[in-house]
């Protein structure tokens, strides 16, 4: 198997249109991956084989998976009718330091200028290695689109800097929520409290909502 590293748009969509339709097991083998029984200890494996398969080059790093060209990949898990089974994560809440912070310069709009979604068949009924990998679909938000993702931003960091990270649940934003974000409720990180202190609390994740990341399914598919 030769590593493939894409140079442009065009190629890695070509990439990503060739891999629909195969299984995990197919894949998994082509690459010589081994497949888990099961995503319980290992529930980035199905990102990590598609990353693998498309040549994403940041790893761990806070860059975008392509980040030559300028694009963060996405693996998304649907039900049989194409609907998202879980929010997508984006990226870290930022909880402390956050004075002068704005939009434009924000994580979240960094990770999501453009992004390329894989559809992964998620039924947990479904022998792993029997699963499916969806059509890609390429997608920048819309002005409205990142309209409202700017407003959902700015209300939650409007929150945090007020002192109410423990105040915020997931129905807040349109599109974008926070959510803890930690392996377990042990971990804790430093936040502004309700009187200007310093309080603990478990880390938080801004992650996309389900209705409307099925939205950008929806209309990349039509």
């Amino acid at each position: 198997m030769t590593v493939f590293f894409p140079t442009s748009e065009q190629q890695l969509l070509h990439r990503a249109k060739l891999v629909a339709g195969y299984t995990f097991g197919e894949i998994a083998k082509y690459l010589n991956m081994p497949i888990p029984d099961n995503l319980n200890k290992q529930k980035g494996w199905v990102g990590n084989l598609i990353e693998t398969f498309l040549g994403a080059n940041a790893g761990s790093k806070a860059e975008r998976d392509f980040a030559n060209l300028g694009i963060e990949l996405k693996t998304i898990p649907v039900d049989k009718y194409g609907r998202p089974l879980e929010t997508t994560f984006v990226s870290v809440t930022p909880l402390m330091a956050n004075y002068g912070v704005i939009w434009e310069t924000s994580h979240v709009k960094y990770k999501l200028t453009k992004v390329l979604w894989i559809p992964i068949e998620g039924d947990r009924a479904t022998p792993l290695a029997n699963r499916k990998v969806g059509h890609p679909i390429l997608w920048t938000p819309t002005p409205e689109q990142e309209q409202q993702l700017k407003q959902d931003w700015q209300e939650l960091m409007d929150m945090i800097a007020l002192g109410q990270v423990e105040k915020i649940t997931a129905r807040y934003g349109t599109y974008l929520q926070i959510r803890p974000k930690a392996a377990n409720g042990k971990a804790l990180t430093e936040a502004i409290g309700e009187n200007g202190q310093i309080i603990l609390t478990r880390p938080r994740g801004f992650y996309l909502k389900k209705s409307f990341t099925m939205q950008i399914l929806h209309n990349g598919i039509n």
